[in-house]
């Protein structure tokens, strides 16, 4: 008899809150079917993408079949129970036993959260199966989980490179495994304007023409927005849109040149240097145009955020910077949305509903929470993963220092600034900006090994997090990732033979 047997609790990532190892094993085998409640589409999808997922890494192409009440030896089950685990709606409960596998949830979001944890627990098994195996062997184990913070996030920018559809695809594909649920995506810049407006065309027609280095650019029709939004939506993850101002502008200003000042359209701008544009915020027209920009920004975004960036205005009057901010904000919250910006924003007077994004400065920081805002952790030094990983990493920038995995691994969002407490904090997010990165390639070096370090922190209590032991999971994953292509860096901190 052929047998297979996979690993379990030395692979997971994030680390759950509670895990029991039990003696015994469920068999898993090809006549094994996944049953899930028929309540929504959700839970359709979630059951469909545990079926690809199990084939992708097994070679066992599962039956799924949509029933309640049903219970039969041998299957996995999706189950929706109430009060599991913690009130937390993406907590879940993961139980394999010699009978069963059951991923458990007082919802569908928690089902889909569990759905990731199981798929974790396969890795091992990737190209490892011999089709004729009777069966593979899970070890029993108990799981409760549910993530510590609100926000566990990705950014990406778009601007400064740009990234079509199915990359932007692929990405959230690889953040859904590590329960990331925010993608904020960085849309407009100095170099580019990525999202189609119709009410002015000419910001993708001229703005979005280029890119840093003189290449072609590209932008998103509003169909492609809306096609991101869904993809994401149906694997839990919010698109977050961004469009910065009044700074990082020159994209806009070179597309319409009564948003300058002078009534003169810049040149279009291929480098990589911050801080030298800015709308004209004396002038009413600018704001037609962001009450335009943000309503139609607004109405293909479904989540309940909007980042308008905010940050290295200092091409803007700090005295009008911080009236601009206040009517930003004001059009931001006329559109339903609630308002995000870089921790500059807190010069002005923001409403308690504002959001906050620490990266540099922590007096900022301190003063959004004096006014009632919660925030957003990404400092640059921790989890910039543009930055280069040590000087000799060919991509990336070092104005925040070097990062390598333990850098970004050893922190803890409630101690990293003095008067910040963990009640203030929304949550965690790591940003790729792309002024070096100009392939899917890149960004998977980039992005990994250092950002599973990121999910775990945005998840995990912070005592369950021990450096030498996420050493060897993060490694088990390596292996897994080789095994699907996967660019990632090779760091010597990590042992991945």
């Amino acid at each position: 008899m052929n047998i297979v047997t996979t690993a379990s609790s030395d692979i997971i990532i994030p680390v759950p809150v509670s895990l029991v190892q039990k003696k015994g094993f469920f068999n898993l085998n090809r006549e094994t079917k996944i049953y899930y409640p028929s309540s929504n589409l959700d839970n359709d999808f979630t059951a469909r993408y545990l079926q690809h997922h199990i084939k992708s890494i097994t070679g066992y192409d599962l039956q799924i079949l949509s029933t309640e009440n049903f219970y039969e030896k041998g299957n996995i089950y999706l189950i929706l129970q109430n009060e599991v685990a913690n009130s937390n709606p993406e907590s879940y409960e993961l139980s394999i036993t010699e009978n069963s596998i059951n991923i458990i949830s007082d919802n569908s979001e928690g089902l889909f959260r569990g759905v990731q944890t199981f798929i974790q627990m396969l890795f091992p098994l990737k190209n490892k199966i011999d089709l004729a195996a009777n069966y593979i062997q899970i070890p029993n184990v108990e799981i409760k989980d549910y993530p510590r913070f609100q926000w566990r996030g990705v950014m990406l920018d778009v601007a400064r490179h740009f990234f079509g559809v199915n990359d932007v695809k692929k990405l959230i594909d690889l953040i859904a495994l590590y329960k990331f649920n925010r993608l904020h995506l960085h849309l407009t810049d100095d170099q580019g304007w990525r999202i189609q407006i119709n009410s002015w065309p000419k910001l993708t027609e001229i703005g979005g023409s280029t890119q840093v280095g003189g290449g072609a650019g590209g932008f998103y029709t509003q169909k492609e927005f809306a096609e991101i939004v869904e993809y994401a939506k149906k694997r839990f993850i919010t698109i977050v849109p961004e469009i910065d101002m009044p700074g990082h502008t020159n994209a806009a200003l070179a597309s319409y040149p009564e948003l300058n000042c002078d009534g003169v359209a810049p040149e279009l701008y291929t480098g990589i240097k911050v801080g030298f544009s800015s709308l004209c915020i004396d002038k009413e027209i600018t704001y037609d145009f962001i009450k335009d920009v943000i309503r139609e920004v607004a109405e293909l975004t479904p989540g309940s955020y909007i980042h308008i960036g905010g940050d290295e205005a200092h091409a803007t009057d700090s005295v009008k910077y911080i009236k601009f901010m206040e009517r930003v904000q004001e059009i931001v919250n006329s559109n339903n949305k609630k308002m995000i910006g870089w921790e500059e924003i807190t010069q002005s007077k923001l409403n308690p509903t504002s959001i906050v994004h620490y990266w540099r400065k922590a007096d900022y920081v301190l003063a959004g929470i004096k006014q009632g805002n919660k925030v957003i952790m990404s400092p640059s030094s921790k989890v910039y993963m543009d930055m280069k990983y040590n000087p000799n990493t060919e991509l990336g920038l070092n104005w925040a220092g070097y990062i390598e995995v333990s850098d970004s691994y050893n922190w803890d969002p409630s101690t990293q600034i003095n008067g910040l407490n963990e009640k203030d904090i929304l949550g965690v997010e790591a940003p790729l900006w792309t002024e070096t990165i100009l392939n899917f390639s890149d960004i998977e070096c980039m992005l990994f090994p250092r950002l599973p370090g990121v999910a775990e922190i945005g998840w995990s209590p912070n005592e369950k997090r021990i450096w030498d032991e996420y050493k060897i999971r993060l490694s088990n994953h390596g292996k897994y990732w080789e095994k699907i292509g996967l660019n990632f860096y090779k760091s010597p901190q990590i042992n991945w033979e």
